[in-house]
């Protein structure tokens, strides 16, 4: 059987997505997920495009051990120093270079000719073989390019030393059997492709990137780009889950293996759900709340009597538990650690001191703690308390079906200041959040607010997300509190701290480029 490389690009595409703000310690959380899972390649990111991807990626590459880290480059020197420096301390350091082939492309955007397109991509992956021992060649718009232009630039960069060659569907225009049908013209084309690895990376724009992967897979690619949850620009990437469940079940129709650990699916897709902010729908295929759940009569019937009537896919196959650990106010220190790492999360001693004095304070509150609730506690302590600039100090809403809605929000900024705000609304959030921006003394606006309980039951934690504007800066927040009120507070701060960090880091990267 054929092996495909996984190359997963959640970090670096999948953070192009509207509003998805990762910070170091949620790209290096992810990245070390992204290593449980087994997938070969990690692409953490665009080196030369910020200061704050640089450093994630070299701390990336430097703390991933049995993963290759990769970082995407332009057809410039510059971009390829700029990843050398990053990616250099990696295990197996690897560049993706990428330049557009397709007529609209290098007319409209590059406003290159044919053969310059071809001069600069093959000096780029020459220079580019003189620090990285693997060079992955992307052809940028390629569905869109004219097929013998395409072969003719391929040939010219596997003879300046690249080791893999990239197919994108850059704008998720083709269909599978014309995608499938440009690998073979490739493999028929090309005299020296059988010096490379044929990789497809799918776009979903027209919901066919899942798809696509598995028709390039059928016509000879050995690698597929793709991120978790399908996350990306626009409609979003394919989505890594489906395409490896996928050949998983149909092993006998695919006739290909992977070195990926499936039973840390779910376990990947809550995570970065969790901290990009993105839900995963209830009907998402292999990791949705519902992929597993038989409404119908008919169908509980048949899977009490036999599963398989109508289960292809066991849950246990995708890491989803069939019952979680309980603790409760008894539980101890070491019961709490030995659990934190069963689920699969790197707490140093002082986060554990720090979690377990806030799972206490829930123990006292909630009679039983379940995963997902000690879950939400860990983002809440591991991922949500970075760079506060503004700290909530406290929150009184006054609510009545005959008054007006009246928050009064006490904060504390980054030099210690203390600020109160007062203003109402047509309700209690809006009264919170009206607050809240005058405290911010900014225009903010709100493009997304929702709420989800963790687990069930009367005292079940209120888990907030929430979408924000800030000026021109797009980003997300989340809160978790058992008060939904105290929940949309902390979401909205969380918000606005992360345009704040945004802020600075641009200000850093503008005196950067001036000097």
């Amino acid at each position: 059987m054929r092996n495909i490389k996984f190359f997963d690009t959640t970090l670096r595409d999948g953070e192009q997505s509207a509003g998805v703000n990762l910070n170091l310690q949620e790209k290096l959380e992810i990245a070390r997920q992204l290593e449980r899972l087994r997938v070969d390649i990690i692409e953490a990111g665009f080196p030369a495009s910020s200061k704050g991807d640089f450093a994630a990626v070299k701390q990336i590459a430097e703390t991933i051990r049995t993963c290759s880290v990769t970082g995407l480059s332009r057809s410039v020197r510059s971009d390829i120093d700029a990843a050398w420096e990053a990616l250099k301390g990696g295990a197996e350091p690897r560049l993706h270079l990428f330049i557009a082939t397709s007529p609209i492309h290098m007319v409209h955007k590059l406003r290159m000719t044919p053969e310059q397109v071809i001069d600069a991509a093959v000096e780029a992956v020459k220079y580019a073989k003189r620090f990285f021992p693997i060079v992955q060649w992307s052809a940028e718009d390629a569905c869109r390019s004219e097929r013998p232009f395409l072969a003719k630039i391929v040939a010219e960069v596997i003879k300046a030393g690249a080791s893999v060659i990239n197919i994108p569907d850059t704008v998720g225009y083709i269909t599978p059997k014309e995608y499938g049908e440009i690998f073979l013209y490739l493999q028929n084309n090309v005299p020296n492709i059988e010096k490379v690895s044929l990789s497809a990376h799918c776009h979903d724009d027209l919901g066919m990137a899942v798809v696509n992967s598995l028709a390039a897979i059928e016509h000879g690619a050995t690698q597929v780009e793709c991120t978790i949850n399908g996350i990306g620009e626009r409609a979003g990437n394919a989505a890594l889950e489906e395409i490896a469940v996928a050949l998983h079940i149909r092993k006998d129709y695919y006739q290909v293996e992977t070195r990926l650990n499936l039973q840390e699916i779910k376990r990947t897709s809550n995570l970065v759900s969790k901290l990009t902010g993105v839900v995963v729908p209830p009907n998402k295929a292999v990791v949705g709340k519902n992929a597993f759940a038989h409404e119908s009569g008919i169908h509980q019937d048949g899977v009490l009597k036999e599963k398989t009537t109508y289960e292809i896919i066991s849950p246990e196959l995708v890491g989803v538990p069939s019952n979680s650990m309980v603790l409760g106010k008894h539980s101890g220190r070491h019961a709490l650690r030995n659990r934190v790492e069963e689920l699969g999360y790197t707490l140093s001693e002082e986060e554990i001191n720090q979690l377990f004095v806030r799972f206490k304070e829930l123990a006292d509150k909630k009679k039983d703690i379940t995963d997902d609730d000690l879950v939400a506690l860990i983002f809440e302590e591991k991922f949500d308390h970075f760079n506060e600039f503004y700290q909530l100090s406290s929150i009184q809403v006054q609510y009545g079906t005959n008054q007006i809605p009246t928050a009064v929000v006490v904060l504390k900024d980054g030099k210690g200041n203390e600020i109160q705000e007062a203003a109402t609304g047509a309700g209690s959030v809006e009264a919170l959040y009206n607050t809240l921006e005058r405290c911010f003394q900014t225009a903010v606006t709100l493009l997304d607010y929702r709420i989800e309980s963790v687990g069930g039951g009367r005292d079940a934690l209120a888990q907030v997300f929430v979408k924000v504007r800030v000026n021109d800066v797009e980003t997300s927040g989340r809160g978790t509190a058992q008060d939904v009120l105290e929940a949309s507070a902390k979401a909205y701060i969380h918000a606005m701290n992360r345009a704040v960090m945004i802020e600075a880091m641009r200000g850093e990267n503008e005196k950067v480029a001036t000097t």
